[in-house]
């Protein structure tokens, strides 16, 4: 059908709570389908290969980095496999001399994200599904980005039309009036669109760079509703949830920021953008740490999703345990093989998602796949006093990912996401450790209680499926 269809905004204000919302969407999608990934094959890589500041590593010094990752008994020889794995299959580079650093929920992300953008000197590169004034220790962001702006530091922001669609427009036009570059991804009006497109089609990524230097990835929004209190405090401004929103953020310094650079501009350039000065946003790539990371970018025109194969083929190739967060657990086919199948040759799996979200109808359909996966021998954890929104993996305590990619059809077939996938157990263990706190927290889903829940309860959850592949 005619794509302009889909690009009336009662269809998308619709949406959010309605079936004839999510019917008007799914008539969007056309014959979308998720790509069929064939199951990874060994490699005869002696070694992968690593890229360095100075470009490809010769081979023994990428065997030499990998034996330093691993730090515990067995670790090398998992995270030499997992890494020859990834190699064939990725078309992005294993990058050395990163620095990361785990960011725990909005007011830890924000501070952290404030504390980068004052620090600029040169430009600010914002790209966000969620776009609002956030405010961090009486800071407003859009003050901020003002003050550097007028301070000589170019700023350069991408907000997803549909996404900030609850944006408020006086503060839009009062940082465009203050001279700041707005891009809006695939306005949902069509006529204040520069490029075809599909309405489906959504900006979900989010990622700051600041300099060339320093960025920060994962799955909290430039959103008011981040800024709510702990458990049991009154919460954030007005307009923002009572609820506390558990999230998780990534901080990258080093060498890999220039790919999320890339990316940046990448899209800068799709949505055709004022031009930029470029000149200085890819600076030389001084190392600041041990960390070897791979930064995916996926986006429907891709054909198939890279982070959605990394994913797979780390999950097929397990060996002792895979552990996920997911905000919205609707998984695929393969995402449903590949971790029953390795549940069932004795790999601790263990799944930590939300009891309630912001959209009920993920829950539902999360629910439908619950009895598969506890007869395969998976585990599951709910959160049940926030709302969960993270969205992180960690395979054999040496291969972790974090970004915006969530456990569903959509970050598979729609939306445009970002990840970045680390290598070691030094980046594992934070996150396992994350993981370990928030199990604790979580209620366990005890398979008999479990296929004891009303008959009603049931028949809600298989119609639930039929939304599924717009989830």
């Amino acid at each position: 059908m005619d794509d302009e269809v889909c690009h009336l905004k009662t269809c998308r204000r619709a949406a959010r709570s309605t079936a004839f919302g999510i019917l008007c969407l799914a008539l969007c999608a056309g014959c979308a389908t998720v790509p069929d990934i064939a199951p990874p094959q060994a490699t005869g890589k002696a070694a992968p290969q690593i890229v360095g500041r100075r470009g490809p590593l010769t081979a023994e010094q990428s065997k030499a980095i990998l034996e330093r990752l691993g730090t515990n008994s067995g670790d090398d020889a998992l995270l030499k496999r997992h890494t020859a794995y990834e190699e064939a299959i990725s078309e992005s580079p294993l990058i050395a001399g990163n620095r990361t650093r785990l960011l725990q929920d909005g007011p830890q992300t924000f501070k952290a994200m404030f504390s980068a953008i004052q620090s600029a000197t040169n430009h600010i590169n914002l790209e966000y599904y969620i776009f609002e004034d956030v405010e961090s220790d009486g800071a407003h962001l859009g003050d901020v980005l003002i003050a550097k702006h007028q301070a000589g530091v170019a700023v350069n922001v991408i907000y997803d039309s549909y996404g900030s669609g609850s944006t408020a427009k006086a503060f839009l036009d009062r940082l465009k009036d203050a001279g700041i570059n707005l891009v809006s991804f695939n306005p949902v009006n069509p006529l204040e669109s520069k490029v075809a497109y599909s309405f489906n089609d959504r900006d979900h990524r989010k990622i700051l760079v600041v300099d060339g230097k320093v960025a920060i990835i994962g799955g909290v929004n430039l959103s008011t509703a981040y800024q709510s209190n702990p458990v049991g405090k009154s919460g954030g401004p007005p307009g923002s949830t009572p609820d506390q929103w558990r999230d998780t953020d990534m901080q990258i310094e080093g060498p890999a920021v220039g790919e999320l650079q890339k990316l940046f501009l990448d899209h800068w350039t799709k949505q055709k953008g004022p031009p930029l000065d470029q000149s200085a946003m890819f600076p030389a790539p001084a190392p600041k740490g041990s960390a070897v990371a791979r930064v995916l970018g996926s986006a429907p025109d891709n054909g198939i999703p890279q982070y959605y194969v990394t994913l797979l083929t780390a999950i097929r190739t397990a060996e002792k345990s895979v552990k996920i967060t997911s905000a919205y657990f609707a998984p695929t086919k393969q995402e449903m093989e590949a971790l029953t199948e390795a549940a069932r040759r004795g790999v601790d799996v263990r799944l930590l998602l939300p009891a309630r979200s912001d959209s009920p109808l993920s829950i539902a359909v999360a629910h439908a796949r619950y009895s598969e996966l506890l007869d395969a021998g998976v585990k599951i954890y709910e959160m049940q006093d926030v709302v969960l929104h993270s969205k992180t993996v960690v395979v054999d305590g040496v291969w972790s990912a974090i970004g915006s990619s969530n456990f569903d059809h959509r970050s598979v077939i729609y939306n445009d996401e970002v990840d970045a996938v680390v290598l070691g157990s030094d980046a594992a263990k934070e996150l396992e450790d994350l993981f370990q706190v928030n199990q604790t927290e979580a209620k366990p889903i005890e398979i008999r209680a479990w296929k004891n829940r009303p008959v009603w309860v049931r028949l809600r959850e298989a119609y639930s499926l039929a939304w599924e592949n717009m989830l």
